[in-house]
């Protein structure tokens, strides 16, 4: 399985394979960047089809969350880790403290956190095996989930951008469709209902899905029927690489932004939005929420309302993203990662 020609290397710093035959351990660990500080990404669990699957997930998603702390402002660099494995049916205790020792062997150079089909309860036996676990709470009862806070920086970006993409100032009774309520998703909806905005729904889950939809006065869409929606702007918060060439062209939303990472299949697609006249939230900007909560819950006095301050800064990343793009005539995940590379070379 080739790293150095693979087409989603970008000069990362170190690609770590781990395995433990006992637990049945199969995972790779990503470090992109470390020159901000200590590579911080979440543990991705999932039942990749293949190692070369897995590989291009943990090298994008790395490379993304040093461009997300880059552009955060936060003193952290980027990296990733991967589990092969179904979180259903394959993840138990011993996986995940074999998941420690692997982390760990990396002397704090990468630090993990919950991700996709990994909790708290996950972070806190894997930090039986290892220090280097951040989103865990700092008292008894203390919740360390990020995703309220993730879903509060997607909403100040999805403002920004109905804003720029729009006209609009405020989101009464914009239509917005939502794909994947889960943690972020449903935390999202709820802020988008309380703003007077009108949803339509799609999960895979159909009994959350449900619930969420009577509780929020919401329509619901099966998931393969959600990119066809009749709406302003379209909210990808499910996995990554769903906007490809078939779904762009079905899109009737004029705003894309969501919480997914690497929304975009491939990065042509970018210019694709750009050529319907959809605008295009970067995704590492907008779902920054949560590892600026990260970042600050790492201070011994940080207080929320710092926190918040922090996050709704994430408007105004967008707000000089948006504003280079249209000057320039460049998409904005080209102007991101142009903005995130300045960061990087200061």
């Amino acid at each position: 399985m080739p790293v150095f020609d693979h087409p989603e290397f970008d000069h990362h710093q170190h690609v770590a394979f781990g395995s433990d035959e006992t637990s049945g351990l199969r995972a790779i660990i990503a470090i992109h960047d470390t020159r901000r500080g200590p590579a911080l990404g979440g543990l991705r669990i999932f039942p990749y089809a293949s190692d070369a699957d897995a590989l291009t997930d943990v090298l994008r998603l790395s490379r993304g969350m040093t461009y997300k702390s880059a552009l955060a402002d936060l003193p952290l660099g980027g990296g990733k880790a991967v589990i092969i494995a179904d979180p259903s049916r394959d993840k138990t205790p011993e996986l995940l403290r074999a998941m420690g020792r692997f982390v760990d062997s990396l002397g704090g150079r990468y630090i993990t956190a919950e991700d996709s089909g990994s909790s708290e309860s996950d972070m806190r036996i894997i930090h039986e095996t290892t220090p280097h676990v951040s989103g865990l709470g700092r008292r008894p009862g203390d919740s360390g989930d990020p995703s309220p806070f993730t879903a509060r920086g997607v909403f100040c970006a999805l403002n920004s951008a109905v804003r720029h993409g729009l006209g609009r100032q405020d989101l009464d009774g914009l239509r917005v469709a939502i794909q994947g309520v889960g943690h972020v998703g449903a935390h999202l909806a709820r802020q988008l209902h309380e703003a007077g905005a009108r949803l339509v729904l799609s999960d895979v889950n159909r009994q959350p899905l449900v619930n969420l939809a009577e509780e929020l006065g919401a329509e619901t869409l099966d998931p393969g029927a959600i990119f066809d929606a009749d709406v302003d702007v379209f909210a990808p918060c499910a996995l990554g690489a769903v906007l490809d060439a078939g779904v762009i062209d079905r899109l009737k939303a004029k705003v894309v932004c969501g919480a997914a990472n690497n929304q975009l299949a491939t990065a042509d697609m970018a210019d694709r939005l750009q050529a319907r006249g959809i605008l295009y939230a970067p995704d590492y900007v907008a779902n920054a929420g949560g590892v600026i909560e990260i970042a600050w819950r790492q201070r011994r006095q940080a207080s929320r309302d710092a926190v918040m301050r922090h996050i709704e800064g994430i408007g105004d990343t967008l707000d000089e993203i948006f504003a280079r793009s249209r000057s320039t005539g460049t998409n904005p995940a080209a102007i991101a990662d142009q903005l995130a590379r300045e960061r990087l070379d200061v």
